[in-house]
This record gives C-alpha cells, sequence and structure tokens, in this order.
C-alpha cells in the first residue's frame, strides 16, 4: 500500500494525487494541501494541471484525423495550413505532422505567445510562429518543440471545423465521461482546483500560462482518476496502437527513452516495454507511465516541491508489486569522471528564450549557468552555476543532485572550428 502522506511529508512535496490503473480497475488517493497559505486538502477529485502530458491528447485526436483518412502524417504541414511560416522559408515548406509529433521539425520550441483566450488564439498563435528560427535541419535531430503541438492543434481544428478546445472536449472528455477535466482557465472555476508552487521553497504561484499553448501543455487539469480513464481506452482498442511505435531515437540522456507519435517509449528489463510522458507547468508536475503488456498504468500529479523522489517511490513500489517490474536507475556521476574537452565545449549555446553559458571549471571540470533572455522566463529559469562533469565522451553531468537527478547534457555535432555544436537537455541550444 502506498503511504502517500508520509511521501509527501518526506520529500516536502505540497499536494499529491496517485491513481493506478491494474487489470481494467482504478484505485486513487491523494495527499496534501491545494495551496500552502490557505491550506485547503487535496482530495481524489481535486484537479492539477498535467503539462506536456496533454501532447498525448493532442497526438490522439491527430492519429483520429490518420484513422479517418483526414490527414497524411508524411506530407507537409502546409497541404492544410498553407499559411504556416517560419524565418526558414525552405523548413517551413518541407516540415511535416510526423516531425511535429516526434520533436525533429527543429524551429523554435517554447514560444509561449499570449495570444488570448478566443476563439481564434491557436490561428494567432502561427501567425506569431513566422519568425521563428530554425535551431536544427528538419528531421536531423531530436529537440522537444512545444510550439510543433500547438501547430499540430491549429491542424486539429481546421480539419474539424471547430476550436481546438471544443474537439478536445467532444471527442476526449465527454466520449469519455470525464467529470473533473477542464480545457480552459474558465472551466476551472467549476472544479477544486490546486495552484502551482514554483521554486525551491514553493510558494504560489501568481498566474497562469497562456492559452495560446493549449494543445502543448498549458491548460488542460484533472484529477489522477481521470487521466488514467483516458489511458483505459488507449489499452482498450488498437485504434491508436501506431502511436505506441517507434520513430526517433533521442539523444541519451542516460535514462533511455524513444520517441513514438506523442508518446515517449519505455524499455524495463526482459523485453518488457511500455510508454509514458511528464509534464511541467507553473508549479506543476504530472508523470504517467503505461505498461501495456501488464494491464498496468500509474499517474503522479503535484503542485510544488522535489516531486520527482516521491515519484520514484511510487513507480518503484506499484512497478514491483503489480508487475515485477525494476525501474532503472538514474544516471550518476562517475567514480572516475571522463575528462572534458574543455576547449571544445565553453562557449555560449542559445535556446528558445534562454542561453546556457559553460565556462572551465577546477579539477577537469565545467559551470554550467542558464541565463534567461525574457523576464517572463524567469519563473521557469535556474540561474545558479552549477558544477559539471564528464559522463562520457559526448556527455556532461551534475556534481549536485536536485530535485533527486543528476542533470544530464549531451554534446552534439561540431561546428567549423570543431567545438561542440549543440548543447542538448532535451532542447537543442546551438552555439553562438
Amino acid at each position: 500500500m502506498i503511504k502517500l502522506d508520509e511521501l509527501v511529508e518526506e520529500h516536502g512535496v505540497v499536494g499529491a494525487q496517485v491513481a493506478v490503473l491494474h487489470n481494467g480497475e482504478i484505485v486513487d488517493m491523494a495527499a496534501g494541501v491545494l495551496n500552502n497559505v490557505t491550506g485547503e486538502k487535496v482530495t481524489t477529485d481535486s484537479i492539477f494541471q498535467i503539462g506536456s502530458i496533454t501532447k498525448i491528447w493532442t497526438a490522439t485526436l491527430v492519429q483520429e484525423l490518420v484513422n479517418e483518412g483526414l490527414l497524411d502524417l508524411d506530407r507537409p504541414v502546409r497541404d492544410v495550413l498553407p499559411e504556416f511560416k517560419l524565418a526558414d522559408e525552405q523548413a517551413a515548406r518541407i516540415i511535416t505532422p510526423r516531425q511535429l509529433l516526434t520533436h525533429t521539425a527543429g524551429f523554435e520550441g517554447d514560444l509561449f505567445h499570449d495570444t488570448g483566450n478566443g476563439d481564434d488564439m491557436l490561428e494567432k498563435y502561427v501567425e506569431r510562429m513566422a519568425d521563428a528560427r530554425q535551431q536544427v535541419p528538419p528531421g536531423e535531430l531530436y529537440t522537444y518543440c512545444n510550439s510543433g503541438f500547438t501547430l499540430l492543434g491549429r491542424i486539429v481544428e481546421v480539419l474539424r471545423g471547430k476550436p481546438f478546445r471544443v474537439v478536445l472536449r467532444e471527442r476526449l472528455i465527454e466520449r469519455l465521461g470525464l467529470r473533473t477535466a477542464a480545457a480552459s482557465h474558465a472551466e476551472y472555476a467549476a472544479q477544486t482546483c490546486a495552484t502551482g508552487h514554483p521554486g525551491k521553497e514553493p510558494k504560489p504561484a501568481d498566474k497562469l500560462m497562456a492559452e495560446g499553448d493549449t494543445p502543448a501543455g498549458t491548460v488542460l487539469a484533472m484529477s489522477a482518476r481521470d487521466l488514467l480513464e483516458f489511458v483505459r481506452m488507449h489499452l482498450g482498442t488498437s485504434e491508436f496502437d501506431a502511436m505506441r511505435e517507434l520513430q526517433v531515437v533521442p539523444p541519451d540522456f542516460g535514462h533511455g527513452g524513444k520517441q513514438g507519435l506523442g508518446w515517449a517509449l519505455h524499455d524495463y528489463a526482459d523485453g518488457v516495454s511500455g510508454m509514458g510522458h511528464t509534464g511541467s507547468t507553473l508549479g506543476f508536475r504530472a508523470y504517467l507511465r503505461v505498461v501495456p503488456g501488464a494491464g498496468l498504468a500509474i499517474a503522479v500529479l503535484t503542485n510544488g516541491g522535489e516531486a520527482l523522489p516521491l515519484v520514484r517511490a511510487v513507480y518503484e513500489q506499484v512497478l514491483g508489486d503489480l508487475a515485477d517490474i525494476t525501474l532503472p536507475g538514474l544516471p550518476t556521476p562517475p567514480m572516475m569522471p571522463v575528462p572534458v574537452d574543455v576547449e571544445r565545449v565553453v562557449g555560449v549555446y542559445r535556446s528558445t528564450g534562454l542561453e546556457a553559458h559553460i565556462t572551465e571549471g577546477d579539477g577537469g571540470r565545467v559551470t554550467l549557468r542558464y541565463v534567461a533572455l525574457d523576464p517572463d522566463w524567469k519563473s521557469f529559469v535556474d540561474e545558479d552555476e552549477h558544477e559539471f562533469t564528464g559522463l562520457r565522451d559526448d556527455a556532461l553531468i551534475a556534481v549536485e543532485e536536485e530535485d533527486g537527478y543528476h542533470a544530464v547534457v549531451v554534446l552534439c555535432g561540431r561546428d567549423e572550428q570543431d567545438r561542440v555544436k549543440w548543447l542538448h537537455w532535451g532542447r537543442a541550444a546551438v552555439r553562438v
């Protein structure tokens, strides 16, 4: 039995829900508070933002279009959205929905444009993508791209002839009979809603993220139980099996993981495979793991504090007890660090909204500091300096653990001076 109250207390998590689907039955629980100022308790009916787990919902709506013959994943996006533009016209002309679903389109991925909350918010968002820079040629490298999923949302609404959130509600929320799911900020008022608590010393967030990025994950909120009702649908039909097929192998961050159509794919020992996703918004962290062969799924929703150690404790217990699966370990700094080729690594790398500054450190280490390029990014970027050492010839690992994890960055490509071209932590930042 999961002792969620104890885990919340032990790891300093503000509030949490856990739901487990096993052999068709869902069991859920809750602990902690919705807001650490008001002290209102979390219940199993409270709603939490699920962040980028929303991408699986968007991908599901896209797969329905494919199944109905309304969309070809390998034709250019412009077949559906002739107005789609990027700073690189050649890239915009050839990018496909499959590349959007697999994070291989290569353009700036974290364009959190505030385009209001009207029915035209995605149309306006796509218009504002016209200046988005191409960081990697289309199809060349996995680099996480929120903007690509917002573009997919626009494809959904054009082909369905309705606003995305209406399609989301009609085809998934209402179809599944979900009681708690909210597809817009306005719908939060009808629910008991958790507040996000960002920061190392969690305090209630004073704002919500822009609705214009809804298909990527800035809005959709629900209970852990309702999230697993959505998963139950995926496990109960072959309609969406194509979404689980391997598409891309991302850079190796030391914890496995491959990419399907929307789903992240996981491998366990003895040939067991599964899928899942994580989500992060302002003060919320959401986690989902599914093992179809065991008829098992686990959802953990949190609203502040060090969530990852709690989540791993839940995963380890549930996967072990119900499926005899051992959760793979996370990477740690090696006893004998791989030498860092400092001359090739040091420099400034730019991604959407931030820069990564790498300087030479002591004892063969380097120092990494992220710098927000926009005031709106201050809430998301830890600008403290962190020491990194060599994990592999092509990867660095943080010396100190944070939120239960030693961060890994991968060194990709070479420029004309034989220096590292891209610094990769899920997003590819290009040397400037």
